[in-house]
């Protein structure tokens, strides 16, 4: 079986291929091994999730390429930097597990069964087939309660005083091994604590320099505030100050200009003005607007008094002059 997968991971020419011919399953010892027994070879994995051959996501996206397509070397030098890792993290976890002390001279360890039921451990169990053919009119009998039945041997072991173990001889490798990892596990927090108080003495030293550093920053920045400040004030006193003297030097122009131009404006003018009049003498100009005015005014009422006292003299006149000519006529007649 043959398989050629697109890597996920990888450049476009990056593929993933897998060939394997079908074999037996092969026997598996009851209990597991020893790490030191065990090859170099590839690990045999119980659950398919954790076999990298097996390969995740979407495959309705992936390409299919040709079978002669050459794997990335540096992808296949990858894994197996990453599988050579994983194993010696793996050796190096289990030589610090801790284990059963070695034996003692003369002895050797065994695997033994603590079931409550022994039985008989082969590579081939013993199979018999039993045939049973019933009544069909028989009512069918209590299920009995399963007892599993029992296969192999029962053998007894008589052991004496003595015969088993030596506590004081046995039980000094573990308590080497207790001691010792204690001590270790001691050592390595004490380390730590060290280094956690050295980290936080090299923090402290730091943000004090920093604090440091922050605080002469702070006052170069107040300083060049100071001066930038300053220069701007200076600027605006010397703008001031051209300002003041332009404008000094336009008023001296102006006027020097004005008494040049005025000086023979000013006759001239005088002159128009006195020619139309606006320059008079007070009690002539009094004489002309109020008394003789008033003086036309009283004139004219006198003659206007005298022509009516003429006009009524003249009637008088006349009626007794025409009294006089009727009477006269009358006394003619």
């Amino acid at each position: 079986m043959t398989s050629v997968l697109q890597s996920q991971k990888g450049a476009s020419n990056e593929t993933y291929t897998f060939s394997s011919r079908p074999r037996a399953v092969q026997n598996r010892s009851k209990y597991r091994e020893r790490v030191a027994d065990q090859d170099d070879g590839p690990p045999n994995y119980g659950n398919i999730m954790y076999d990298r051959r097996v390969v995740r996501g979407n495959t309705y996206a992936q390409h299919v390429l040709p079978v002669t397509a050459q794997p990335d070397p540096v992808e296949i030098q990858r894994q197996q930097e990453a599988r050579r890792g994983a194993l010696a993290r793996k050796r190096a976890k289990e030589h610090f597990r801790p284990r059963t002390p070695q034996p003692v001279e003369g002895r050797k360890h065994m695997n033994v069964q603590t079931e409550l039921y022994l039985e008989e451990l082969s590579d081939r169990v013993q199979e018999s087939s039993v045939e049973c053919q019933t009544d069909i009119f028989l009512d069918k009998p209590a299920t009995p309660l399963f007892i599993p039945a029992k296969t192999g041997k029962d053998v007894a072991t008589q052991i004496e005083e003595g015969e088993l173990f030596n506590f004081e001889v046995e039980v000094r490798p573990l308590l080497e091994v207790l001691v010792g990892k204690t001590m270790e596990q001691s050592l390595l927090e004490v380390m730590e604590e060290e280094e956690l108080a050295s980290l936080r003495a090299q923090q402290r030293a730091f943000q004090e320099l920093r604090n440091a550093e922050l605080v002469e920053v702070q006052r170069l920045e107040e300083q060049e505030r100071r001066h930038r400040e300053e220069k701007e004030r200076r600027l605006r006193q010397q703008q001031e100050v051209l300002d003041r003297e332009r404008e000094i030097a336009d008023k001296i122009a102006a006027r020097a200009f004005a008494q040049q131009y005025l000086s023979d404006l000013l006759p001239s003018v005088f002159s128009s003005l006195r020619d139309h009049g606006y320059f008079y003498d007070p009690v002539e100009r009094d004489l002309e607007t109020c008394f003789l005015p008033w003086l036309m005014s009283e004139v004219s009422d006198t003659l206007e008094k005298h022509s009516a006292t003429r006009t009524v003299l003249d009637m008088l006149i006349r009626d007794v002059a025409q009294q006089r000519l009727e009477r006269f006529r009358a006394n003619t007649d």
